[in-house]
């Protein structure tokens, strides 16, 4: 399998600077058990960013970033009677990406157009403070259990690091990276970018370590229970295994074609891929690394997340502008539902009768869906995904 990256050619303001840094503008992919090996296209816009809209356990609020009008918006709650439409916070310039504390409830957005993160007091959704950390900032995460914040860049080798006592940043040269996981449990943090390996930073030491990962990874998940960090590989339709900040080498594990976001069910030990190149979503057994079920699901499915309190899988179908909901207990598909327009990201509130999507399309930054009915009635005959 050939694959060929270049940066990709500046469309607008907004959908520039939601797609990935670098994209895969012209990809050759063989399906291996398609019998005339057919070319398969990739996604057409780049992997846009995961952390576009976040769910928070500490308020119960969900945000949304509004690239295009610079703006958080946020859900109150999924509560009766609660609205279902969001509140609109301005920040800074072209935000692309929100991480929340745990901890606090604080929110920070990382504002690529300006340079800076905005922090959000959980309590008003007043920005409190926008703090320089650099141009284009991407990917933003929040060490709850210490109340650092991190933010990586695109087009640039520098970690911004900020106190989230203190709103003031500092710099760490870890490489050039996009996408970051943070183990507040064992002092971790991953980063991945596209030179095949993923850096490993002990957060307590300072000590830098690299992981090769494989080509072109295109999705970081970790699994909070275990440890185990997972990145999605499109070139080769399978995932990369990390066992934490082991050194051992990384497990490969079978997934769908051009699989670009994961999922964790911890207590089943499964893992979820949306597999973009063939409209599927690959259910892995986490131990053996076999796929024990493909369910098809709709157009371009670019993101997933895992409901534990519901048992439920959801699936951002990207060309399809719908969600499709499957029964984790059987891997059926439960319906797909209406999403707005290019829905790309997904904030998962447990136990809500509410999914929360984030639109890639400008002028629908984001849409939450009713998806009660289908919690009521449980099993019902699967709706075709479309």
């Amino acid at each position: 399998m050939n694959f060929r990256f270049q940066r990709a050619p500046r469309r607008s303001a907004s959908s520039a600077i939601l797609s990935r840094s670098l994209l895969a503008v012209s990809i050759a992919v063989m399906v291996p058990s398609a019998p005339a090996q057919a070319p398969l296209d990739p996604p057409k816009s780049g992997l846009t960013n995961p952390r576009a809209i976040v769910f928070s356990p500490a308020t119960g609020k969900v945000y949304a970033v509004d690239t295009a009008r610079g703006a958080v918006q946020v859900y109150s709650g999924a509560s009766p009677g609660a609205s279902r439409d969001p509140r609109r916070v301005p920040v800074g310039s072209a935000p692309v990406s929100v991480a929340v504390n745990a901890a606090n409830g604080i929110a920070y957005v990382a504002n690529a157009g300006d340079g800076t993160v905005s922090v959000i007091d959980g309590s008003s959704d007043s920005v409190v403070a926008r703090v320089p950390v650099g141009s284009h900032p991407y990917s933003i995460a929040v060490d709850s259990a210490t109340g650092k914040v991190y933010v990586t860049h695109t087009y640039s080798d520098q970690l911004s690091i900020l106190d989230g006592a203190t709103n003031t940043a500092t710099d760490l040269k870890t490489g050039g990276s996009d996408l970051i996981a943070i183990d507040s449990q064992r002092g971790t943090i991953y980063l991945l970018g596209y030179g095949g390996a993923v850096k490993v930073l002990d957060i307590v030491s300072g000590q830098l370590t690299e992981r090769p990962v494989g080509r072109h990874g295109w999705g970081l998940t970790l699994d909070d229970a275990t440890g185990r960090v997972y990145v999605a590989r499109i070139e080769d339709a399978a995932l990369a295994a990390l066992d934490g900040a082991s050194a051992s080498a990384p497990a490969v594990l079978a997934a769908g074609a051009i699989p670009c976001a994961i999922a964790v069910n911890s207590k089943a030990n499964t893992l979820y891929t949306a597999n973009y190149g063939e409209n599927t979503v690959s259910a892995i057994d986490a131990k053996t690394g076999r796929v024990t079920a493909t369910v098809a699901v709709g157009d371009g499915p670019k993101a997933v997340a895992f409901d534990a309190s519901r048992n439920r899988v959801y699936v951002a179908n990207t060309h399809g502008d719908s969600v499709t909901v499957i029964d984790a207990g059987n891997n059926s598909v439960l319906a797909t539902v209406p999403a707005g327009r290019s829905p790309y990201a997904l904030a998962v509130a447990p136990g809500s009768d509410r999914l929360y999507v984030a639109n890639e399309a400008e002028g629908s930054a984001s849409t939450a869906i009713d998806i009660g009915a289908i919690h009521r009635q449980g099993q019902t005959r699967p709706i075709p995904p479309g």
